[in-house]
């Protein structure tokens, strides 16, 4: 590794995103700790005021500034965050009111087509997998790739599996996945490459609420197992 790739390693960085973005990396991980920094960051930055800038996409682990280019440019937006970054308040945290947000889901069969997929992969039987699933409380550390996607930290390494090689063209809304170290829940039906262990009946996005989502950053998520009965009695739809 030569001194240009050493450099890529240290945080947080600034790098270019296209003619009107700024991409800030405060660490390479999933990661408790970095993602509060990232949050604690959006209030730093909001708190400058800085002219121009017109949107935050913040990340596990890093914060996508988008910037008006008519009304500020890169070089002053990019020496301004640099400043942030200097004189941000060391171990300030975003403080978050988590509610605990239970979901009951149907594993396998025709709800979750690949959950023989992650035992084979694990090396588990089909049982173990769900009572291993839903078993973790999980941290929602961001919301993104689709309306109300929640990216879930916290998952069991032994159940960690990699995507699927040649992603769906259609998963149906509330399919829960597992993709790597990662477990989400699907809002809409959508494409995704994600492996489908089960399915929540619970809507995920509610158009009539304030928040929109069912789940915001910073909560927690537990899963619970519950019968096919269970879940047409609660409205969920199967095919």
């Amino acid at each position: 590794m030569d001194a240009t790739d050493s450099k890529l390693q240290v945080f947080p960085r600034l790098v270019p995103a296209g003619d009107s973005a700024i991409l800030i990396e405060l660490g390479a991980e999933i990661d408790v700790a970095i993602n509060d920094s990232v949050y604690a960051l959006v209030e730093q930055i909001k708190r400058a005021n800085l002219r121009g800038v017109s949107e935050f996409i913040p990340t596990y682990r890093s914060l996508l500034v988008n910037y008006d280019p008519l009304v500020t440019s890169f070089r002053v937006l990019f020496e301004q965050l640099t400043v942030i970054l200097e004189n941000q308040v060391v171990g300030e945290k975003i403080v978050f009111n988590p509610v605990v947000i239970e979901l009951p889901v149907v594993y396998g069969g025709e709800a979750g087509p690949d959950i023989q997929n992650v035992a084979d992969h694990a090396g588990l039987t089909i049982e173990q997998v769900v009572d291993i699933h839903s078993s973790v409380d999980y941290r929602v550390y961001m919301i993104g790739f689709a309306p109300g996607f929640p990216y879930l930290g916290g998952l069991d390494s032994r159940i960690a599996t990699p995507r699927l090689k040649t992603p769906r063209i259609l998963i149906p809304a509330g399919s829960v996945g597992i993709a790597e170290s990662q477990t989400g829940v699907y809002p809409n039906e959508s494409p995704g490459g994600w492996q489908i262990i089960g399915r929540t009946p619970i809507k995920m996005m509610d158009f009539q609420s304030e928040s929109l989502t069912k789940v915001s950053v910073g909560d927690k998520v537990r899963f619970n197992s519950i019968s096919k009965q269970q879940y047409f009695e609660l409205g969920g739809i199967l095919g």
